[in-house]
């Protein structure tokens, strides 16, 4: 039985985003297979493979790719052509890029996941086209289906929403919480009133762009209401976080 390319998988995943789906992602951090291929079994929709805090180099992040039975994105640590052109090649359906707080960064970033004469990704034999197999599916197809998801987690960002939301080429965004507390001087403080504020204007200025827009949350009821306020993004817990409350939930119930 032959499996579906990556080029038929980054095509549907794409469809179902932009057709406004909930789609239910969650993050892996550990360097561990296992992890991502139990996560996808469980029936996330897709999974975050955090390069940008977690200790995973390319390598990593392809073995979990592989692993994986669901679309898989990117977390770079720097919005860098080089960066981001070896998180598509090793077969991610596309990049989650942090730090992202202008149109100007928008735009310089969905250049480089794009081929010519869209972008300036580079073309090379890789994984993401099936080692040269799919390289003419997945070229075809490649700058309508990779995902660009920029992460919203400065003030300055805030400030300039309006024209991030209308960049060309911009999929969906994601919203950092924690960066965007220290941003404003209120460093862990996500639910303070000035906080919060911030992260309903960005909320109201995907709603009327029709802009995809996604949050973590680490546990279910701390989600909900975000699914109640149309973020079709969610992201619902932490490979780390999940083992590490499971673990003292035991200890907690059994001493």
């Amino acid at each position: 039985m032959s499996h579906p390319s990556i080029a038929e998988v980054n095509a549907a995943f794409a469809a179902r985003l932009r057709a406004g789906e909930t789609l239910l992602g969650a993050i892996v951090a550990l360097p561990c297979a296992e992890v991502a291929e139990l996560f996808s079994r469980a029936g996330f929709d897709w999974l975050l493979i955090d390069t940008e805090h977690a200790p995973l180099d390319a390598l990593v992040a392809q073995g979990l790719l592989q692993a994986a039975r669901c679309p898989c994105l990117v977390r770079v640590h720097a919005g860098e052509e080089a960066v981001i052109k070896k998180a598509l090649d090793i077969g991610a359906a596309g990049v989650v890029v942090p730090q992202v707080n202008s149109a100007a960064d928008a735009e310089r970033i969905v250049g480089y996941c794009k081929y010519p004469p869209r972008g300036s990704r580079g073309v090379g034999i890789v994984r993401a086209q099936g080692y040269g197999l799919d390289f003419q599916e997945y070229v075809a197809g490649a700058n309508d289906n990779v995902i660009v998801m920029l992460q919203i987690e400065h003030i300055d960002a805030v400030n300039n929403i309006e024209s991030i939301v209308r960049v060309p080429g911009v999929d969906a965004l994601m919203i950092g919480p924690y960066d965007l507390s220290g941003s404003m001087g209120l460093l862990g403080q996500v639910n303070h009133p000035e906080v919060e504020q911030a992260i309903e204007t960005v909320r109201r200025a995907c709603a009327a762009a029709g802009m995809k827009l996604a949050i973590f949350a680490a546990t279910a009821e701390g989600m909900k209401p975000y699914i109640r306020k149309g973020y079709t993004l969610p992201i619902a817990g932490m490979d780390l976080m999940l083992l590490s409350a499971a673990a003292r939930g035991m200890v907690q119930a059994l001493k």
